[in-house]
């Protein structure tokens, strides 16, 4: 999913004219933001972006981890014992576990989606 990294982006509009879906508008600071749940990732914005500002999904993963974390260690609180706090970690374990399986499923179906187009586009007349 791409996002506009704010301090790099100048706020030419350009992303904004490109976009097929019209979900890029400027927020308060007159900078590119893009509304992710409406994206249709076709990247477009990425392409024509003079700054590189519009950024992938990839360079947020230690964010994220970091928020995933963080999460976790505040819930901590909430388990007085070492013994309830070691079933809560093993829960959290099993949620991301079930969350990365999720997404491997996804990705395998999605591959075969794509090889099921490819054949039907080459036996396109």
């Amino acid at each position: 999913m791409p996002w506009v990294n704010q301090e790099m982006c100048n706020g030419c509009g350009i992303c904004m004219d490109e976009c097929p879906v019209e979900v890029i508008t400027f927020n308060e600071m007159n900078k590119a933001q893009i509304d992710e749940e409406s994206c249709i990732r076709c990247g477009k914005c990425h392409d024509v972006c003079p700054e590189e500002a519009v950024r992938h999904d990839s360079e947020k993963i230690p964010e994220q981890v970091s928020e995933h974390l963080e999460k976790t260690s505040k819930l901590l609180k909430y388990y007085d014992t070492s013994a309830e706090q070691q079933a809560f970690m093993e829960r959290m374990i099993r949620f991301f576990n079930k969350e990365r399986k999720v997404a491997e499923v996804t990705i395998e179906k999605l591959k075969a989606l794509k090889d099921d187009m490819a054949v039907n586009a080459a036996s396109e007349p």
